[in-house]
């Protein structure tokens, strides 16, 4: 399995997590769907992935339970002891998470800015978005900028 990072930036903040990255046309196409929110991008992945909606939001609700406002302990824990693809949903909610959520795996770490309709590919060695051709002016269309 090919694990990548994933932060996906809403208006009200952001979720970092470790997923296949089989599910990156998935996440691309619902960006061109105009997923606004990560409700509506999940929701819109899981057409072809729903087991990836299950994941995150399962996932946020343990981190929830365990991490409180203005108490991140558990998940510094985490962030300090583990390895990077090993790491749970987070929230991003101090410098510390912020960091983290920059923090590529072995094939690396993509950044979908849904506020600023932009993705970033911070590192990725798994599948080059900007060699996806159709997917990419499917994209542009829609106002998206991709940052290699």
């Amino acid at each position: 399995m090919n694990l990548l990072r994933f932060t996906i930036i809403e208006s009200s903040g952001a979720v970092s997590f470790v997923y296949d990255g089989a599910v990156l046309n998935s996440f691309l196409e619902a960006c061109a769907l105009g997923a606004h929110s990560l409700t509506t991008f999940l929701d819109a992945a899981a057409r072809r992935h729903p087991e990836v909606r299950e994941y995150v939001t399962c996932g946020l609700a343990v981190f929830d339970e365990h991490n409180v406002a203005g108490n991140y302990d558990v998940i510094h824990e985490a962030i300090e002891h583990f390895r990077s693809e090993e790491w749970p949903v987070f929230r991003v909610v101090d410098d510390v998470t912020r960091e983290a959520s920059l923090s590529p795996t072995r094939t690396g770490v993509i950044v979908f800015n849904l506020t600023e309709r932009r993705i970033v590919q911070i590192q990725n060695s798994y599948s080059e978005i900007l060699q996806l051709g159709q997917r990419v002016r499917q994209l542009q269309r829609a106002g998206w900028r991709i940052v290699p």
